[in-house]
């Protein structure tokens, strides 16, 4: 062969192996496609009052409806004509309750300076008359007071006693929330005025209404303690901190709503008083 076909023919045989692939390339296993893709995390359901109806239509339990409430979002209606329904369809006063306070801004100690309106001012010692609870930075701070109206009943009751069993107070405030909402548990002052002791106060559990609050206790003596089922007193254990000045903690197991420390002297149905308010959420 001649020295020009030599070089031919070697021209051809490395133009042949550039186009060639590796043998590294021909057994590359290609990815399979085939197969379930990963699905997306699911969000939760947002519950509503058709939601809340269902549920007690199915006969769960008030606990496990709670729970729901508790667990999921929710988009509630909650304005008087909703409410009324909710209370046709066999709602319970509980499960309403924990409704209204789904929507509600939620303050603990730990977050109640990092809520949007602006903190009430400090009281960094408490040298006044009132009922206060304590922030996370460990002030006491004012709670809200309210106006409440009162009317006293079993006048003959008391009468036929001598005063030994006290009148019945009905009070009633405008409004069916609170605008002071926090989070148990909720260390509570009272500092009281010269000569009145901490037994002269109620804690309330009002009941809810479409556009206000109500509740119904007995002013103290022998029969102060809550009894039967008209009474909205709630138990609670004072512990003298000072002079004039008791301390109390609001445990979780009280549940969430609204409530309100009732001063003694407080008036009557045409005289309005002062309570002080705040709420629960759960």
């Amino acid at each position: 062969m001649s020295s020009l076909g030599s070089r031919l023919a070697i021209c051809f045989v490395l133009l042949a192996l550039a186009g060639t692939p590796s043998r590294a390339q021909n057994t590359e296993t290609p990815k399979s496609t085939e197969g379930p893709l990963p699905s997306a995390p699911a969000h939760p359901k947002t519950l509503t009052n058709g939601s809340i109806i269902r549920m007690v239509s199915a006969g769960l339990s008030d606990d496990l409806i709670l729970q729901a409430i508790a667990a999921q979002p929710g988009q509630y209606t909650t304005d008087a004509d909703s409410l009324v329904d909710l209370k046709d369809s066999n709602v319970s006063e509980r499960v309403i309750t924990a409704m209204l306070n789904k929507g509600r801004k939620r303050l603990t100690p730990e977050t109640a300076t990092a809520s949007e309106d602006p903190p009430p001012p400090q009281v960094s010692e408490v040298s006044e008359i009132g009922a206060f609870y304590k922030d996370r930075n460990g002030s006491w701070q004012p709670l809200q007071t309210e106006v409440v109206h009162i009317k006293s009943g079993g006048w003959l009751k008391s009468t036929a006693t001598h005063g030994i069993i006290k009148q019945d107070r009905n009070g009633h405030l405008n409004g069916r929330e609170s605008k002071l909402p926090l989070q148990a548990p909720i260390e509570i002052l009272v500092y009281a005025p010269t000569g009145v002791d901490i037994a002269e106060y109620n804690f309330l559990r009002f009941r809810i209404h479409s556009d206000n609050r109500e509740f119904r206790s007995v002013t103290g003596g022998v029969f102060h303690s809550s009894s039967g089922a008209e009474r909205d007193e709630v138990p609670f254990h004072p512990v003298q901190a000072g002079a004039r000045t008791w301390r109390f903690t609001v445990g979780r197991s009280v549940g969430g709503g609204e409530y309100g420390i009732l001063p003694p002297g407080t008036g009557n149905i045409t005289n309005g008083g002062k309570i002080y308010t705040f709420a629960i959420t759960e």
